[in-house]
C-alpha cells in the first residue's frame, strides 16, 4: 500500500514544534506513527522529494529523517523503490525496549481482577460446564445462559431486551470489528467522537472507511453538529457513557434530543463505572434502533474476553453469517463465568468503585502537586483523566517518558490527523501510591524535554 505525501503530512501534524534538529523531530513523529499503527507495516512512504515538498522543508531534512528511521530498523529501503514501514527485529510486543519492571505503565486503562469474585464465578462455571459437552461448542451467537443474563442486565436498566437481541463476542473490540466488516463498504463515512477509542479508529479504517470526527468539547457533545454530520455518514460510533478518554457522560436531556440520521453504534464498555451518581440509562431507551456494544473488560477484568452486541435480530442474523470469516464463537467457560457475574450483580462491585474513586482523587492531587499547569477535569465515571498541557508535547513526552520510569498514551492515539498533541490520557486504575510516583516521574520527563532531551524507547501499546 502506497501512502501519499499529503496523507503523511496530515498525520505528522505539528511536528515542527519543540527543541532539537528538525530531522530528529520529524523522525520521532514518524516513528510514533509507525508504533501507533497509523503507518501500517509494509506501507510504502512517499519519496524524500515528495515528502519535503508536502511539508515545506528541505530534501536534506526529509532524507536525514528517513535515514534515522532506517538505522533504527523502522524503515526498509532498496534501490529505485519507496521506503517501506517495518519494525525492528528486537522490538517487544508488551514492554518498551530497555525499560525495567519498575516502570509504571499508564498506557493501559484497565483495573486489576477482583480475585475472589472472579475465582468464585469460574468455579460455578466449571460446575455448569458438563451440560454443554454434548454440543459442538461452536456457537456464533453465544450460550443461552449468557445471552439471557445480558438481556436481563438491560432489562434491569429499563430497556426491554430478549435473548435473541444479544450476540456474545470476544470482547468489545471484536464486536466493533465484526460490525465494521458487516455494515461498511470501502469509502463509507463513519461519524466518530473526537477524541475516541483508538482501537475503534483502527477497526473502521481497517474496513477502509473514512472517518468524520465531531469534537467532544469541555461542555460535552454538540448535538446539532452530530445531527448535521449524521446526514452524510453511513454509520456513527459514539461513547456516551463515561467516554474514553475524556470520562464525560452524555446527559439524559442530550440523549433525548439526539436522533442520528444513520445507524448508530453506542459503546457501553464503561457504563457500570459510575463514580459520582447513578449508572446512565441505555441510549437505546430513546433510540430503539441503536446498536449497543458492551463488555466486562472494564467492569470486571480485561483478561475476561467477553463482550456483546445488542441489536435487532435481523442484524444479528447478518453478523452470524459474517462471523465465521474470523472466528467460530466465544469460549464456553468464560461465557458461563460471565453469566454468573451478571446474574449475581458482581460486575463493578462497591469495592471496585471505591478504589477507583480513591485513585482518581490521588491522581488529581498528584497533578496539582507535580504538574500544576496541567488541566485535567474530574470525570463522574470511567477510568481516566484527559489531561491538557499548555504546550503541544504529547508525542514527544510519550517518547521520553520511559527513560524516567513511566509509559503513557499520547493524545494523538485518540484522534485523527495528528490532533490532541496537548493531551495525554492518564488512567487511575493503579494503586494511589503508584499513581503519585508516576506523575512525579512524568514531571521529571517534562522538565528534561524542555531542556532538549529526546526519547530512546518504544511507546507501549494502548488499551
Amino acid at each position: 500500500m502506497k501512502i501519499s505525501s499529503h496523507a503523511v503530512a496530515r498525520m505528522v501534524g505539528t511536528w515542527q514544534e519543540g527543541p532539537g534538529p528538525a530531522h530528529q523531530r520529524l523522525s520521532d513523529r514518524l516513528r510514533l506513527l509507525i508504533l501507533d499503527g497509523r503507518l501500517s507495516l509494509g506501507a510504502a512512504l512517499p519519496s524524500e522529494r515528495d515528502l519535503a515538498t508536502a511539508l515545506g522543508i528541505s530534501r536534506t531534512t526529509a532524507g536525514a529523517a528517513y535515514r534515522t528511521l532506517v538505522e533504527h530498523g523502522y524503515l526498509a529501503t532498496r534501490a529505485r523503490a519507496r521506503a517501506t514501514v517495518r519494525l525492528p527485529h528486537d522490538t517487544p510486543s508488551e514492554r518498551p525496549a530497555g525499560t525495567d519492571p519498575s516502570t509504571i505503565d499508564l498506557s493501559f486503562a484497565a483495573p486489576p481482577a477482583p480475585v475472589e469474585i472472579l475465582h468464585a464465578a469460574f468455579a460455578a462455571a466449571l460446575e455448569q460446564l458438563p451440560r454443554h459437552f454434548e454440543r459442538h461448542g461452536y456457537d456464533r451467537c453465544g450460550t443461552a445462559e449468557l445471552r439471557e443474563a445480558v438481556a436481563d442486565w438491560y432489562r434491569r436498566r429499563g430497556l426491554s431486551t430478549a435473548p435473541d437481541h444479544i450476540m456474545i463476542t470476544n470482547g468489545a473490540q471484536h464486536a466493533l470489528g465484526l460490525l465494521a466488516r458487516t455494515l461498511l463498504s470501502p469509502r463509507d463515512t463513519v461519524l466518530i467522537d473526537h477524541p475516541t477509542y483508538p482501537h475503534a479508529i483502527r477497526a473502521f479504517t481497517g474496513a477502509r472507511a473514512r472517518l468524520l470526527p465531531v469534537a467532544v468539547g469541555t461542555s460535552g457533545w454538540d448535538i446539532a453538529q452530530l445531527h448535521e454530520a449524521g446526514r452524510t455518514a453511513q454509520l456513527a460510533y459514539l461513547i456516551t457513557d463515561f467516554h474514553n478518554p475524556t470520562g464525560m457522560c452524555m446527559s439524559a436531556s442530550e440523549r433525548r434530543r439526539l436522533r442520528p440520521a444513520c445507524p448508530t453504534v453506542i459503546d457501553e464498555t464503561m457504563t457500570e463505572l459510575a463514580l459520582d451518581g447513578a449508572t446512565p440509562e441505555p441510549f437505546a431507551v430513546h433510540v430503539p434502533t441503536a446498536i449497543s456494544v458492551g463488555s466486562v473488560s472494564k467492569s470486571v477484568w480485561g483478561g475476561l474476553r467477553i463482550g456483546w452486541i445488542r441489536a435487532a435480530p435481523a442484524l444479528l442474523d447478518r453478523l452470524e453469517q459474517a462471523r465465521p470469516a474470523t472466528d467460530l464463537g466465544t469460549p464456553v467457560v468464560e461465557q458461563l463465568a460471565t453469566a454468573v457475574l451478571l446474574n449475581e450483580r458482581r460486575t463493578a462491585g462497591p469495592d471496585t468503585l471505591r478504589h477507583l474513586r480513591s485513585q482518581r482523587d490521588a491522581l488529581s492531587q498528584a497533578l496539582t502537586e507535580h504538574l500544576p499547569d496541567v488541566h485535567a477535569p474530574r470525570p463522574a465515571g470511567g477510568v481516566s483523566l484527559w489531561a491538557s498541557f499548555p504546550e503541544p508535547i504529547s508525542s514527544r513526552l510519550a517518547a521520553i517518558a520511559p527513560d524516567y520510569g513511566v509509559t503513557i498514551a499520547a493524545g494523538p492515539r485518540f484522534g485523527v490527523g495528528g490532533a490532541f498533541e496537548r493531551h495525554v490520557r492518564l488512567p487511575y486504575t493503579l494503586p494511589s501510591g503508584q499513581l503519585t510516583e508516576a506523575i512525579s516521574r512524568l514531571a521529571r520527563a517534562r522538565r528534561a524535554l524542555a531542556r532538549g532531551a529526546t526519547g530512546t524507547h518504544t511507546p507501549a501499546p494502548v488499551a
